[in-house]
């Protein structure tokens, strides 16, 4: 997400709806027991975990500013984002943007103790960067254009693979070979390792 706007639409209607979307969409409550060994949030296996989030969220649509660390959620527009064919496509749309789906698979991995802004720019610097020969599965890898703030963040799922809600119109999926892709490759500016403050 490029710009998260104002929250205050969203927020008020997450109040409304969020208890029956946790409840619908199966993302209420966090299983402590699963959890359990993420306590710290700085185990190795929160990465994983992480990544293991994402993925079963694979096919949920993308809504611009959707998603929190319930799960998914009703996106809203503002400027150019969340528009599909001249329609506000987000405004009737459960699930995610990019930075929704990092913040939600961290804070469901970390058993709450990472909780990640809502913003591009703000995961970045919440984060510890690490050099691609150092990427793990969870890590978060960030995408710019030249002279152009981050716009876009995808979890790496190993082997070059990243997982990611890209753009209105499309669904959470899983993309091979990120780095040679002929836009991610050209876009890509750097990772970094979430973590607990």
């Amino acid at each position: 997400m490029e710009d998260s706007g104002p929250l205050v639409p969203r927020t008020a209607r997450r109040r409304l709806v969020g208890g029956f979307l946790a409840a619908a969409l199966g993302a209420g409550t966090l299983p402590v027991t699963s959890y359990a060994a993420a306590a710290s949030g700085r185990d190795r296996d929160a990465g994983p975990r992480a990544l293991a989030e994402a993925e079963r969220q694979i096919g949920v649509p993308y809504a611009w500013g959707g998603g929190d660390r319930l799960g998914p959620g009703p996106g809203f527009c503002a400027g150019p984002n969340g528009y599909l064919d001249g329609a506000c496509a987000a405004e009737r749309t459960i699930g995610f943007d990019c930075s929704g789906l990092a913040l939600y698979a961290w804070y469901r991995a970390s058993g709450g103790t990472i909780d990640l802004p809502h913003h591009t720019t703000a995961q970045y610097d919440a984060g510890r960067p690490v050099g691609r020969t150092e990427l793990r599965p969870g890590d978060l890898l960030f995408f710019s254009r030249p002279d152009e703030p981050l716009h876009h963040v995808g979890i790496y799922a190993g082997d070059a693979a990243m997982v990611h809600a890209e753009r209105t119109g499309t669904p959470v999926a899983r993309l091979h070979d990120v780095f040679r892709h002929p836009r991610w490759g050209r876009e890509y500016a750097g990772a970094v390792r979430p973590v607990a403050p």
